[in-house]
């Protein structure tokens, strides 16, 4: 699908079937992972694929919502601190480098047919513990991964004219 359409029809899925994903398909997300930009191209992150099929209590304690692990695939996000890159007043690109990463993830599996949910509010000391993350990692993003049961709502998105400016606030 062209890029415009692929922009609206992805969207936040809260309902997954049970049907697993094929390999071919999660390839292509690990190439876009891959390939996202990343300030310096430092690549400072690491992402975790979790198989929900023998995880689900496990990954209920990390985020308590019975669609997040009806998804079969869970992924974990991490960013590495110390790889990322720091701009001359101290303002670490990390968290943007991830963001980056997740987007092209969610973007690719729209186009394959495949729905995403990005999840912030999480335990992230469980995470930690449940996956194994090292120290020198920051989970920072979770995201459900799966085809889609339930269908686009529509939601209220604001005018141009709230977000955007032209030569000055």
């Amino acid at each position: 699908m062209d890029f415009q359409t692929l922009l609206l029809h992805r969207y936040s899925v809260r309902e997954y079937l049970p049907k697993p994903i094929e390999e071919e398909k999660i390839q292509q997300l690990l190439e876009a992972a891959r390939y996202a930009p990343t300030a310096a191209n430092r690549q400072p992150f690491r992402l975790i694929f979790v198989d929900t099929v023998d995880k689900k209590r496990e990954l209920l304690k990390i985020y308590d919502r019975d669609w997040f692990v009806d998804a079969p695939i869970v992924i974990c996000a991490c960013g590495l601190p110390d790889q990322g890159w720091v701009r001359g007043d101290g303002k670490s690109y990390l968290d943007v480098d991830v963001a980056i990463v997740m987007d092209h993830v969610s973007l690719a599996a729209a186009d394959i047919g495949l729905g995403t949910c990005w999840v912030a509010s999480f335990d992230t000391s469980v995470a930690r513990d449940l996956l194994r993350i090292p120290p020198e990692a920051e989970p920072i993003i979770l995201m459900s991964l799966g085809y889609p049961a339930d269908q686009k709502g529509d939601k209220e998105r604001k005018p141009l004219s709230e977000i955007i400016s032209y030569n000055h606030w």
